[in-house]
């Protein structure tokens, strides 16, 4: 009986073995391999990456990545992974990332070369002076320096880049363990005002979207989700894999330089916003065709004194005046929530609160006790670029060895900045910090790359990148968010929609000069509307107007001023315009800007855009579209408004007074208007 009992136990247990076997069989990825032999077993390929002949337990991929982790680390050397803690700005050729005289990416448009697209966005024509960025040689930082992780910021083709990427893949394969390169960026699919090195990539061959502020504008979640997914399938195709993006900053400092680039004032809507863009570049899961994420700048780099940036030294203190440390987290909860893959921490030191008053890359109660215990973060920490040799704010007094010692022992995992990992090398040989704590960081590293599939293919098909970059399709999806993201604030005298027949000048305000926008017959024709190349002969004048701060890194210390005229317009000419002729003034937002020069007794028709198009304007001016966004952020009345703010502080709850526009504010036609 006994002998019977057992044998049924041993065939059932055999079933279940073997049913959960069938259930669980693995599925044969696809390999994509230039130099390494290919391993046969059990029916299966893997790539022979240290090229011993055998299958080791990471390059097998039906183990979990946990086992192939560890592996790896024990085969890897102690230079190896320090390398490996290094993220550096690297180079290619046609990469005009750093050069004055750059030229410019074709954008094709209905309008002539005056495109007002051009005068609307400022398309950057030169890219503004930085800090000094270590970049190293490709070559030297793969094979000498062991570097796997770099930041590509060449403005190319697709077709460039993906032949660049299977280039540097093809390198990295070589070497004794054959660990693969990941390449990140910041963004490449925005219209923005400045599109300094570090902030943005700015018009480049991707399909091209509002500006982040314009994101938020839509209040269309469904549909930034669709951008992120579009933007991902496009930095996927050229061997991007790693996005230096995006701010979950607040916009609550009006005077902050990088506003920009962040989703508005209101920690909800940035919250909504960053959960999207994450679920859409990650997928809900990180895998083969994601892009990891590196969420910034921790915990909110909005709440900046007087606006200054900490890029610099007269901008490294952030304050809390209105006690709303707690609300500039949200939005990096939901990054957490979502699954962001890093974080990183910004420059800036907290002042007047219960931390420590040094950079966040720095102060081990915000990254490890706030962000790793409290907030649940478990993925990779990457600081920002040069908080080691240029921006070591409240801890200038420690050597370089000592700086790299707090901020590992703070958390930090990932390094920007520098490609030479000498000195991080001999904080470790010299027992400052220890090997253990190393393999934690390389770890968390070795997992996003092993779990976005890069060591069974890191390579890419250059002919469907230069295919789905910027495809047509894609862009179709971009043109509706231009449209959705346009604000109409205005419209007391009812000069919108623009009726048929009415005889139009246009004519664009930046950088002190004043353009007048010829279009096409027969766009004008499409409209319905005549385009008067004088404004004498017009019964309407609309004016594009784009305030231009000179960009982040043209920062002197001094007051920054929100008025137009501190920002490159000529305001006595607007008021003469407004008040001679019906005029609509459409003011391009990079900032939250003070207007109040304008004659408001003259100023009945107003529209925001935050990175828009040409046509996009014009299908809303006309009524072709009915506007639907609203404002991201508040606007003050004055400058006095803006010397009072608390910087921490959304608009929205800032006192009565303070507002001209209202976070949440936007009109649309009525019926009546519309016929």
């Amino acid at each position: 009986m006994t002998n019977y009992h057992t044998n049924i136990t041993r065939i059932l247990s055999f079933t279940l073995v073997s049913f959960v076997t069938f259930a669980q069989s693995p599925v044969q990825p696809k390999l994509g391999n230039q130099g390494v032999q290919i391993i046969k077993s059990q029916g299966f390929e893997f790539k022979d990456l240290n090229k011993n002949g055998k299958l080791d337990q990471y390059e097998d991929w039906r183990l979990p990545n946990e086992t192939r982790v560890k592996d790896l680390i024990s085969q890897m050397t102690l230079e190896e992974k320090i390398g490996f803690m290094l993220i550096s700005t690297t180079r290619m050729e046609g990469d005009y990332a750093f050069q004055q005289d750059a030229p410019k990416v074709e954008i094709k448009s209905g309008f002539n070369e005056e495109d007002l697209v051009q005068n609307i966005n400022m398309f950057s024509k030169k890219p503004l002076p930085v800090p000094v960025m270590s970049a190293v040689g490709t070559t030297k930082a793969v094979t000498q320096y062991n570097l796997r992780h770099f930041i590509l910021r060449a403005n190319t083709n697709a077709k460039n880049m993906a032949e660049w990427s299977n280039n540097l893949q093809r390198l990295c394969e070589s070497s004794r363990l054959g660990i693969p390169a990941i390449v990140a960026s910041n963004p490449r699919n925005h219209i923005t005002v400045d599109a300094s090195v570090g902030l943005s990539v700015g018009t480049t061959i991707f399909s091209k979207w509002p500006g982040e502020l314009g994101l938020a504008a839509m209040r269309d979640l469904e549909l930034t989700r669709e951008f992120a997914d579009i933007a991902r399938q496009e930095w996927a195709a050229v061997g991007l894999r790693k996005g230096y993006m995006y701010m979950a900053d607040l916009a609550t400092e009006p005077r902050w330089q990088r506003v920009e680039g962040t989703f508005g004032e209101n920690a909800d809507l940035a919250a909504s916003m960053i959960r999207e863009i994450t679920l859409g570049f990650q997928k809900n899961k990180l895998g083969i065709g994601s892009i990891a994420l590196t969420i910034k700048h921790f915990p909110g780099g909005g709440p900046q004194v007087d606006g200054q940036d900490p890029h610099f030294v007269w901008g490294q203190d952030q304050h809390y005046p209105g006690n709303m440390f707690e609300y500039h987290l949200k939005p990096f909860q939901a990054a957490i929530d979502a699954g962001t893959s890093a974080i990183m921490p910004y420059y800036a030191k907290p002042i007047n609160t219960k931390y420590e008053a040094v950079a966040f890359a720095y102060n081990k109660a915000i990254i490890n006790d706030l962000l790793r215990v409290k907030m649940g973060f478990k993925g990779i920490i990457n600081s920002d670029t040069g908080p080691i040799e240029m921006m070591p704010w409240g801890v200038e007094n420690l050597s370089v060895l000592e700086r790299y010692q707090k901020a590992i022992d703070c958390g930090v995992d990932l390094f920007s900045g520098t490609g030479d990992p000498t000195l991080l090398l001999e904080t470790i040989k010299k027992g400052m910090v220890a090997e253990s704590r190393i393999n934690q960081s390389i770890e968390r590293l070795l997992t996003e790359k092993f779990e976005l599939g890069l060591f069974e293919n890191p390579y890419v098909d250059v002919s469907y990148a230069e295919k789905i970059v910027g495809n047509s399709e894609f862009q179709k999806r971009g043109d509706l968010a231009f449209r959705k993201s346009i604000v109409l604030l205005r419209n007391d005298a009812k000069l919108l929609p623009i009726k048929k027949g009415t005889k139009v000048y246009l004519e664009s305000l930046y950088n002190n000069s004043k353009t007048n926008t010829p279009v096409s017959a027969s766009l004008s024709n499409e409209l319905g509307i005549e385009f008067v190349k004088d404004k004498k002969d017009a019964d309407l004048v609309v004016l594009t107007v784009t305030p231009n701060a000179g960009g982040l890194f043209s920062s002197t210390g001094a007051e920054i001023k929100l008025q137009l005229s501190d920002n490159k317009i000529d305001v006595a000419y607007i008021n003469e315009v407004t008040s001679s002729k019906p005029t609509v003034v459409v003011i391009n937002y990079s900032n939250p800007w003070v207007i109040n020069e304008i004659d408001t007794k003259n100023l009945k028709t107003v529209l925001a855009t935050f990175g828009t198009s040409s046509d996009a304007l014009l299908d809303v001016l006309t009524g072709k579209y009915n506007p639907t966004g609203k404002m991201p952020f508040t606007t003050p009345k004055s400058r006095q408004a803006v010397l009072d703010n608390q910087s921490d502080v959304p608009g929205y709850l800032k006192p009565a007074g303070y507002a001209l526009f209202k976070f949440n504010e936007g009109l649309e036609y009525s019926l009546e208007n519309e016929k």
